[in-house]
């Protein structure tokens, strides 16, 4: 082979792989865009059930008695300032994967670990219904015998 026809080859070569960069960016940044909506409207939809549970919360609390009141207070301080320093380590975490250039796999990392903690917070309030509602039948049925 000519030395012409290699510098040819890999010109050529050079060219497709340049093409075939800006295609693979080009679907990066539309799956980017793709996954920011996503996130949005996630976010919109938590907010809307952030709103159904704190109105849910606000007529428990007003039916309760005063030491139910007040457990539940102290409960409600550390539940948040648990989430805040989770928060804050994630923030930490997330400077440290954009520096690295590992922010979108660390992202969806970060958001299973949040679905995950999510769900057993979600089975903890499913556990404590139940409890409730198991309670609230035996002392109907105390008040009917």
């Amino acid at each position: 082979m000519k030395l012409s026809d290699m510098f040819s080859t890999l010109a050529d070569n050079a060219r497709s792989f340049e093409k075939r960069a800006a295609e693979w960016q080009d679907q990066i940044s539309s799956r980017n865009d793709e996954m920011m909506a996503s996130a949005q409207k996630w976010q919109e939809t938590a907010l809307q059930r952030q709103d159904e549970m704190n109105k849910q919360m606000r007529s428990y609390f007003e039916n309760a008695n005063e030491n139910v009141r007040e457990q539940w207070e102290a409960m409600q301080a550390a539940w948040e300032e648990q989430f805040q320093k989770m928060r804050e380590k994630g923030e930490e975490m997330r400077e440290s994967a954009a520096k690295g250039g590992q922010f979108p796999d660390w992202a969806e990392a970060y958001a299973a670990q949040m679905v995950a903690f999510a769900q057993k917070m979600q089975d903890e309030a499913s556990n404590a219904i139940a409890a409730a509602t198991e309670a609230r039948a035996k002392d109907s049925n105390k008040k009917k015998g």
